[in-house]
């Protein structure tokens, strides 16, 4: 398959432009510290950093019904620490504002910034998360039209509702719209079944979950960077 008549991008965010592991591990290191020196006795439930992710996945396997919120399950891990701790659980909206603020501190891979300058003058750019990142706060919000995410259009991806919205936002057809992301089934298959062209961008420092072997779907475009991106829009060798 190949690129046509693209006209719109949208782009998922975590691991497409930074490293999503990088930045969750350095926001529970900044919690994590937050809550010895405010809620010392939380060091009996959470010994580590990593008890963190730990914790609030298991909170998430006990409420099923919560799964996808990720402000509910990161807030109600905290308030769960403070009280099997005994600490008083009061700080809980304090302590998750740390984790936010910390988590929007990211580290944009080095191909994104000359990419989304080169590409934001020429095509309508929109992000589509299943996340909780936001640009403003990020950096990089410039580049975009417009921030989709699953929590405020009630719609995640790989359904296609939240597709037609990015191309209804670029004002576009779904067919002139290509989407670039790192996950097969939610970004690839998400947006081929909803109409679009699809980039599946596979970067060295990620683990991907590779497509069936009897997978009919195929990206109408793979990359390793989003300057192979750009190239394949017509855009310069080097930036």
């Amino acid at each position: 398959m190949y690129l046509i008549g693209v006209s719109a991008i949208s782009f998922d965010l975590d691991d497409t432009l930074w490293s999503f592991r990088t930045v969750v591990e350095r926001a529970q290191a900044t919690l994590h510290s937050w809550l010895l020196e405010h809620a010392p006795r939380v060091a009996t439930v959470l010994p580590t950093p990593a008890a963190l992710g730990h914790l609030r996945d298991h909170y998430e396997h006990s409420h099923p019904d919560l799964a996808g919120d990720f402000r509910v399950l990161r807030i109600g891990s905290i308030r769960l620490a403070l009280e099997m701790s005994g600490e008083d659980a009061s700080l809980t909206e304090q302590a998750y504002g740390v984790f936010v603020d910390a988590r929007h501190e990211v580290e944009f891979y080095d191909d994104v910034m000359p990419a989304l300058q080169w590409l934001s003058p020429r095509f309508p750019l929109i992000a589509v998360t299943n996340g909780n990142a936001d640009l403003r706060m990020t950096g990089g919000s410039e580049f975009f039209r417009l921030a989709l995410s699953a929590s405020s259009l009630g719609i995640a991806k790989p359904a296609a509702g939240i597709f037609h919205a990015a191309a209804r936002a670029a004002d576009v057809s779904a067919a002139e719209m290509l989407h670039v992301g790192d996950d097969y089934d939610l970004d690839v298959v998400g947006a081929l079944n909803a109409g679009l062209q699809a980039a599946w961008l596979q970067r060295e420092d990620h683990i991907f979950n590779a497509p069936s072997p009897t997978s009919a779907r195929a990206p109408h475009l793979v990359i390793n960077n989003l300057s192979m991106l750009c190239r394949a829009l017509g855009g310069p060798d080097t930036f």
